[in-house]
């Protein structure tokens, strides 16, 4: 799969909710919560500033992200979910 984000724009691979609780209860797929974590993939080359310099984003490719429960685009790339969203919708680097 080749795909290159554009601008500020970043890939991520959401990372799996848990399926289970601490006491070993296994919870169900119309239960789990939609993940709010995930690993970059793919990054934009950055934002370009009104005065026409451009801004490297703060993430890399591995970095694993916080980012908000409804933030971005979800779409199926090479028949796996992926999300797309800007930097400015990601809370932080975790790790």
């Amino acid at each position: 799969m080749a795909f290159k984000p554009l601008h500020d724009r970043i890939l991520l691979k959401p990372v799996a909710a848990e399926t289970r609780t601490k006491g070993g209860l296994i919870i169900p797929d119309t239960a789990q919560e939609k993940p709010m974590q995930g690993k970059v993939v793919a990054v934009g080359k950055g934002r370009r500033l009104e005065d026409g310099r451009l801004q490297e984003l703060g993430v890399k490719v591995g970095d694993t992200v916080l980012y908000g429960k409804w933030s971005g685009t979800e779409v199926k790339l090479g028949g796996v979910d992926h999300v797309i969203l800007k930097e400015e919708d990601l809370f932080g680097v975790v790790g």
